[in-house]
């Protein structure tokens, strides 16, 4: 069974370890790059065409707004999964869930007969209702989550 991690993740400055700091790579980029290096699976990065901001505060109002209106922010490329029948789903936790960026690939990828396993970066406040929310477009796996 072929597996592809699919993944969102932002770097420039982030909130973790209780203060502000600024990242060339995000945590959750970091943690795809691990697992991709011990399993040798594809990954996709999944890129906004219209990125959030460099600073944070700004980022987190740009991602509330996202989410309050359910929006689907347009994606740089789609990846090709007809070649998969899994899919490891790595984001960070915005809000309580997956960034919006990751149910654009979600309602535009044809997943029929694949699995998502959900991995979920954080800062302590775990999956959130992502798994929930996933399981609306996607037959969904045992997700993990990852503090950082």
């Amino acid at each position: 069974m072929n597996t592809i991690v699919i993944f969102f993740s932002r770097a420039d400055e982030n909130y973790f370890g209780g203060s502000m700091k600024y990242v060339e790579v995000g945590n959750t980029e970091i943690a795809v790059g691990h697992i991709t290096e011990l399993t040798g699976f594809d990954s996709f990065k999944l890129e906004m065409v219209q990125p959030y901001s460099a600073d944070y505060m700004t980022c987190i109002e740009e991602a509330k707004a996202h989410l309050r209106e359910n929006a689907r922010p347009e994606l740089k490329d789609m990846p090709d999964v007809s070649g998969y029948d899994n899919i490891i789903l790595a984001y960070p936790n915005y809000w309580g869930t997956a960034p919006m960026a990751v149910f654009t690939f979600l309602e535009n990828a044809d997943l029929s007969g694949k699995t998502i396993y959900p991995l979920c970066t954080n800062e302590g406040s775990g999956l959130g209702k992502s798994v929930s929310d996933i399981m609306k477009y996607a037959n969904v796996g045992e997700g993990l989550s990852l503090t950082g």
